[in-house]
């Protein structure tokens, strides 16, 4: 109890005394604001995002503060109004104004991807909607263009890994997130999705493709809505990340999950276990500032 008391005490000190303090005293001898100092100081990447979204979250002015929790708003407006307010002189600092605007770009849409991933995830599987059964007749064409699918509701399915004979029953976890998830990894990297369903038909260490692929559409979007993400996508996207760049990570992670598999040797009954391990091994990759969860190779049909 006592060390909770003093650890609220510490971080009120530090917050509303030290830190000020700091940033005055660094400031007048240095002549530049922390954002100023960070941009000069930081590569660009995860490390100055990080540093600036940090910075952002504990300024004491709301404006700027607001900048680090929105994710809707006019970024020209933005730079100018931090730099008239810290009097940043875009003739002394020429390139500020450029590398902030990018951060504040991966900050803001960072929170934005996150609302339209919870969106796709919400979304339900519909068997009225034609979208929805094209893609599904894509997914299977992508994975099985040697085999005609008999019909819409088959045992068929079992052999790319769902467990029923209508699949859209195995999409209720994950919605259309996990549909969309599949589909771009079989189109965008056919071959290495075709060598991993190769790989779940091994008669001992197999595994059900399709479901584990909905699984690993639950560990992106765990990373995702956790942050961890962030190191990854403020290191390869200079700008908003969108939703293929989501996909684009979960390839990456299926990939990895299938090597991983492969390594461990697991029998099917343990896979919530090394789920969570893969999981857990991934969460450490990403606390590197310099991580990023991209494929080698990108291969198309």
């Amino acid at each position: 109890m006592w060390q909770a008391v003093l650890y609220n005490a510490w971080h009120c000190l530090f917050f509303f005394l030290v830190r000020p303090m700091f940033k005055w005293v660094v400031r007048k001898v240095s002549g530049r604001c922390e954002l100023l100092r960070i941009t000069y100081n930081e590569p660009v990447g995860a490390s100055r995002t990080h540093n600036i979204e940090t910075s952002l979250q504990l300024s004491k002015t709301p404006v700027i503060r607001s900048l680090a929790f929105d994710e809707r708003f006019n970024v020209d407006e933005a730079v100018e109004n931090v730099q008239n307010f810290k009097d940043i002189k875009p003739e002394v600092h020429a390139n500020f104004g450029l590398f902030f605007k990018a951060c504040l770009l991966q900050i803001s849409g960072y929170k934005q991807l996150i609302s339209d991933v919870e969106s796709m995830r919400k979304m339900p599987y519909s068997e009225e909607n034609e979208e929805h059964e094209e893609m599904l007749m894509k997914l299977w064409t992508g994975l099985m263009p040697d085999t005609q699918l008999e019909s819409r509701i088959s045992k068929q399915w079992g052999d790319i890994g769902f467990q029923g004979d209508d699949p859209k029953t195995d999409f209720r976890g994950m919605g259309m997130l996990g549909l969309n998830n599949l589909l771009y990894f079989t189109t965008n990297h056919n071959d290495l999705a075709r060598q991993a369903l190769s790989h779940s038909q091994h008669p001992q260490y197999g595994y059900s493709f399709a479901i584990v692929g909905i699984n690993l559409t639950s560990v992106a979007h765990i990373l995702l809505v956790a942050n961890h993400l962030k190191t990854h996508f403020y290191n390869v996207v200079n700008d908003r990340p969108h939703l293929e760049h989501f996909h684009g990570v979960y390839s990456y992670l299926f990939v990895e999950f299938d090597k991983y598999w492969l390594e461990e040797k697991p029998g099917i009954m343990e896979f919530n276990t090394y789920k969570d391990r893969f999981m857990s091994k991934m969460i450490k990759q990403l606390r590197n500032p310099a991580t990023v969860l991209q494929l080698k190779s990108k291969t198309r049909n």
